[in-house]
C-alpha cells in the first residue's frame, strides 16, 4: 500500500505536467485544549464511543488529490480511530454518491494517534473543488474524549451511531457545532500555488455569521482571490477569544496565547505564503473582565508581541500582513471597554499602519467604523454586540484586501 501511494503521487505530479506540485492547505481550524472535566465534554458532545464523527467543512481551492490531517493536539491520552473517509457533501449530513473515498495511514485503515501529536493520512484520488463542502467521517469505536478541537465552528456536523464513515447519509444524526481530530485538509497544487492565513480570534473565527453560510472574512476573501482567478488557498486560524500574550484562564475554549500557537497554526501548515494578523483586542478587553487584571498588558506589550510573530513568519519566507483593530466602544460585555483601553487600541493601530514592520497593511477599522464615530462600528455592520461584526461587516472587511498584496 505505501508503494500503492507513492505511486499516485509521482502519476499526479506527471499531470501536472513540467511544473512542479506541492501540498496546499484547502480548509484549516486551530485547536482549543480540552475543557475541564470529561462531563463538561460530554455536555459538548465530545465524547464519543462507537460512533461516527462526520465533519463538514469548505475549501478555497481546488485538486484532484487530497489528504487530512488528524490531530490529538491537547490530548492527554492516545485517541484510536477506527475508519476515515472523506466525500463531496451533498445536503445536511449526506454525501454525493460515488465521492466516498475511504482513508489510510502507511496502507492501514485504522491509525492511533500518541497524545498532544497529529497524523497525515495517505493520499487519495478525489476531484475535490474550489469553494466546496467536504464531509470527513471519523469513526471512534472506543471511549475517546475529543481532542484537536476547535469550538466555534459555525458550522453544522453530524454524530451518528456506529461505524457510518461509508454511509451515504447519517439517519438520526445529532448535530455539533464543533470540529474534533480535524485541523486541515490538504490537496496537491501546482507549486505556483500558495496559501493566506488569516490568523486572529473571534472576529477572524467569523463570531455571530450566519451559520452553515461560511460568511466569514477568510471565506470571502478566499472567493475574491477564486474570482480573480488567484492560485491562493485561504486558512481561517481564528479562536474566539485568543490573546497574544496570554493563555485563556476562565475558558479554555479561547486557546492559548497567539504566541503559543503560531508554530503549530502557521509555521507547520502546508505552503503558507502569506500571513494576515489581527490579535489583540482581547489583550486589551479581557484583563479584568474573564482574565486577571494582572494580565493586563499595554500597547508597547502588544507590539512586541506582533514583532515576534513577524520575525518568525519572515525566517520562514512569509509576509506578513498587519491589520487594524475594529472598533469596539459600546460593546455589551461589561468592563470590556473603556477609555483607558481605546488609547491603546488606537495606539496599536498607529503602530500597524506606520510602523514599518509589516509588509502591507490591511485597514479594517477603516472598513466598518462609524463615520460619524469612528470609535464605534457602524450599525449596518454590527453584529449585535458592538464587538463583532455581523454578515455584512464581515464582508466589508474581506472587501477592503487590497488583492495586490498577493502578487
Amino acid at each position: 500500500m505505501k508503494r500503492q501511494a507513492a505511486l499516485l503521487c509521482l502519476l499526479v505530479a506527471s499531470a501536472f505536467g513540467a511544473e512542479k506540485t506541492h501540498w496546499i492547505a484547502t480548509w484549516g481550524a486551530s485547536p482549543a485544549p480540552q475543557l475541564a472535566t470529561e462531563q463538561e465534554m460530554r455536555s459538548a458532545k465530545l465524547v464519543f464511543e462507537n460512533q461516527t464523527l462526520r465533519e463538514i467543512v469548505h475549501t478555497s481551492i481546488s485538486g484532484n488529490t487530497v489528504r487530512v490531517r488528524l490531530s490529538n493536539a491537547f490530548g492527554k491520552e492516545t485517541a484510536e480511530l477506527g475508519a476515515v473517509h472523506v466525500a463531496l457533501r451533498g445536503n445536511g449530513a449526506a454525501i454525493v454518491p460515488g465521492s466516498d473515498r475511504a482513508v489510510t495511514f502507511g496502507g492501514r485503515p485504522t491509525i492511533t494517534i500518541p497524545a498532544n501529536a497529529l497524523v497525515l493520512s495517505d493520499p487519495v484520488k478525489l476531484d475535490v473543488p474550489a469553494a466546496g463542502d467536504l464531509a470527513i467521517s471519523i469513526f471512534l469505536p472506543q471511549k475517546t474524549i475529543g481532542t484537536g478541537v476547535h469550538y466555534s465552528s459555525q458550522q453544522t456536523s453530524y454524530i451518528g451511531l456506529g461505524d457510518a464513515s461509508a454511509a451515504p447519509s447519517i439517519e438520526g444524526a445529532t448535530t455539533i457545532t464543533s470540529w474534533a481530530f480535524l485541523t486541515a485538509v490538504e490537496v496537491l497544487a501546482p507549486k505556483s500555488t500558495a496559501v493566506v492565513v488569516a490568523f486572529g480570534d473571534s472576529i477572524t473565527d467569523g463570531a455571530r455569521s450566519t451559520v452553515d453560510a461560511n460568511h466569514r472574512w477568510p471565506d470571502i476573501l478566499a472567493g475574491r482571490l477564486l474570482a480573480a482567478h488567484d492560485k491562493l488557498g485561504v486558512l481561517d486560524a481564528g479562536i474566539g477569544g485568543n490573546r497574544i500574550l496570554h493563555d485563556a484562564q476562565s475558558n479554555v475554549r479561547f486557546g492559548v496565547s497567539a504566541l503559543a500557537r503560531f508554530d503549530r497554526d502557521v509555521l507547520a501548515q502546508a505552503g503558507v505564503k502569506y500571513l494576515i494578523i489581527l490579535e489583540g483586542i482581547n489583550d486589551l478587553g479581557h484583563a479584568g473582565t474573564s482574565a486577571p487584571i494582572s494580565e493586563t498588558v499595554s500597547a508597547e506589550d502588544l507590539i512586541e508581541g506582533m514583532r515576534q510573530m513577524i520575525e518568525r513568519a519572515h525566517e520562514h519566507g512569509i509576509k506578513v500582513f498587519g491589520a487594524t483593530l475594529t472598533p469596539f466602544e459600546g460593546t455589551s460585555f461589561a468592563g470590556y471597554f473603556t477609555p483607558e483601553k481605546e488609547v491603546k487600541r488606537k495606539t496599536l493601530n498607529e503602530f500597524i499602519r506606520n510602523g514599518h514592520a509589516f509588509d502591507g497593511v490591511i485597514d479594517f477599522e477603516k472598513a466598518v467604523r462609524d463615520p460619524k464615530n469612528p470609535d464605534r462600528m457602524a450599525s449596518q455592520f454590527d453584529g449585535g454586540d458592538h464587538l463583532h461584526p455581523g454578515d455584512a461587516g464581515y464582508k466589508a472587511m474581506a472587501d477592503a484586501i487590497d488583492l495586490k498584496l498577493f502578487k
